[in-house]
């Protein structure tokens, strides 16, 4: 008799159709490494160009032979779908591709989001609006787009949005990051009341800082890194343990923490919508009062 590594059955998401939006990046690559492990067929979708192909190119042999249960689970199950997530015909273009090419999806990843360090005072006000238009915008497209999608199939299906710790706890000139993922994350909420009817699930993720995964740097630290470094007096490395030695846990958050995460959501362990899970080591100020 085999083991149980051994039963394909071992895959919690076996078959499953994942689409993930912002995926070339440090979080986007954990998060896309995990559910081809688990068992998915991949739709890897960020602005199309070279970064996109590039890492579509590159996930599905880092996967090879990876799968939980042993098996090569690599190129023949990613697809990368350029999709501009402010934009409401590429949204829905980007969903047909995967219906076209394996059917609807039953999960979505909502990773794709943007940063801006700037005071209130000093603010730009299309700055921000640039800002707002992809977590905001883009969170209500993709959405709405999935909500339509997952009714039409009939079948429920799963939702997770990355949120972030700067929803219970702000930063100073990180304001437009800040309000702008509020409501993202708030947009979530609602549509986990909205959608339970048809089985389908609607939870966040709130990580503190990843830098980067394997060769993938955070998009989102590199237009804040040096800033942060900047106002602390830090190098790369000071910056890096300045975010770990903060948490309780004295814990360097990783994209494969994050994924293990979302994962859990999706495995449905437990009967939840509209609930949150942090990936922050601990942070005091973050906790909800």
């Amino acid at each position: 008799m085999g083991s149980h590594e051994d039963d394909p059955r071992a895959l919690p998401l076996r078959d499953k159709v994942a689409l993930v939006t912002g995926a070339a990046g440090a979080i986007g690559y954990g998060v896309c490494r995990m559910l081809l492990e688990n068992g998915c067929y991949l739709a890897a979708t960020d602005l199309p160009g070279p970064k996109l192909d590039d890492f579509v190119a590159d996930i599905g042999p880092a996967c090879a032979g990876r799968s939980t249960a042993g098996r090569s689970l690599g190129p023949d199950r990613v697809i990368g779908v350029g999709i501009d997530v402010t934009d409401k015909q590429s949204v829905s273009d980007g969903f047909a591709r995967v219906q076209e090419t394996w059917g609807g999806p039953d999960i979505i990843v909502h990773n794709a989001g943007i940063a801006l360090v700037s005071k209130l005072v000093d603010l730009d006000l299309e700055a921000f609006r640039r800002v707002e238009a992809v977590n905001v915008e883009g969170t209500l497209l993709v959405l709405a787009e999935a909500a339509r999608r997952f009714i039409e199939q009939g079948r429920g299906g799963d939702i997770v949005i990355m949120s972030t710790k700067n929803v219970p706890s702000p930063s100073a000139g990180f304001g437009a990051y800040s309000a702008t993922k509020a409501a993202s994350h708030q947009l979530g909420r609602i549509a986990s009341l909205e959608l339970a009817e048809h089985d389908v699930r609607v939870n966040m993720v709130a990580p503190d800082a990843v830098f980067s995964e394997g060769k993938y740097k955070s998009g989102l630290w590199e237009e804040v890194g040096a800033d942060r470094m900047k106002a602390r007096g830090l190098d790369e490395e000071g910056l890096h343990e300045y975010y770990r030695s903060r948490n309780l846990l004295k814990a360097a958050v990783t994209g494969r923490h994050v994924a293990n995460a979302v994962l859990f959501f999706l495995s449905r362990q437990t009967p939840t919508t509209g609930a949150t899970i942090p990936v922050d080591g601990g942070l005091p100020d973050a906790t909800p009062r």
